[in-house]
């Protein structure tokens, strides 16, 4: 984070870090909504944003970015894009199925949990914080995002919005990403005209297993 300056807002998705509000539904419209009235504030206070998203956060990055130009000066996201011809990863089409969900959520505790983010690439630290996040509240937020999104399989409004995306855009992946291939990451940036940098040798969590090369594509991005 020193890397990229002091003016970085670094927001937790309602119902991950705390419960979620009373009403609030953790659906994936709620979510993208929630991100808009963020930066509205934002951009009252700074000006037009440079955002970026990773995993949820790049899907909500680009939803936000498509419904409100306006509010955005650059946007990059790392991890997940959306595709109309993607069918989602095996751990989202888990989570999305009613009951089984429920089951997988309970069957993994946080040793477990830490050791899954380990495998996955991500640093020690960085595993050890993100499974100790994995509280009840935690659980069913994800379980309602993922399945308000049928598995991460994206069609509609989502979809046909993307064509309001400002211009100065770019994708970060992962060479290796398991959850969603380099394949896809070149469909998009070719279908939408975006920079794509691909971090040879990572995976999903490559902003983290490489975090200098990536604030430094990050800050390259931002001084255009």
């Amino acid at each position: 984070m020193e890397a990229l300056g002091e003016d970085v807002l670094t927001p937790c998705l309602p119902g991950f870090c705390t419960p979620p509000p009373e009403g609030f539904r953790c659906t994936k419209d709620e979510y993208a909504d929630w991100l808009v009235r963020l930066l509205e504030i934002r951009c009252a206070k700074f000006g037009p944003i440079d955002i970026f998203g990773h995993d949820w956060g790049a899907l909500l990055t680009l939803r936000a970015a498509s419904l409100r130009p306006d509010l955005i000066k650059s946007w990059a996201i790392s991890g997940a894009t959306l595709d109309p011809n993607y069918r989602g990863h095996l751990v989202a089409h888990l989570w999305n199925a009613p009951l089984a969900g429920e089951i997988a959520m309970a069957l993994s505790p946080k040793i477990i949990m830490e050791m899954t983010f380990r495998l996955s690439g991500l640093p020690r630290g960085i595993a050890e914080q993100e499974a100790s996040a994995w509280r009840p509240h935690m659980r069913q937020s994800v379980l309602a995002l993922y399945r308000s999104a049928n598995a991460l399989r994206f069609d509609g409004d989502w979809v046909e919005r993307l064509k309001n995306l400002p211009k100065h855009g770019l994708l970060i992946w992962g060479a290796k990403d398991p959850y969603m291939s380099l394949s896809v990451a070149r469909r998009f940036a070719e279908k939408h005209r975006t920079e794509l940098h691909v971090e040879q040798g990572a995976g999903h969590w490559a902003i983290v297993e490489r975090p200098q090369a990536i604030s430094e594509v990050l800050s390259r991005h931002w001084a255009k």
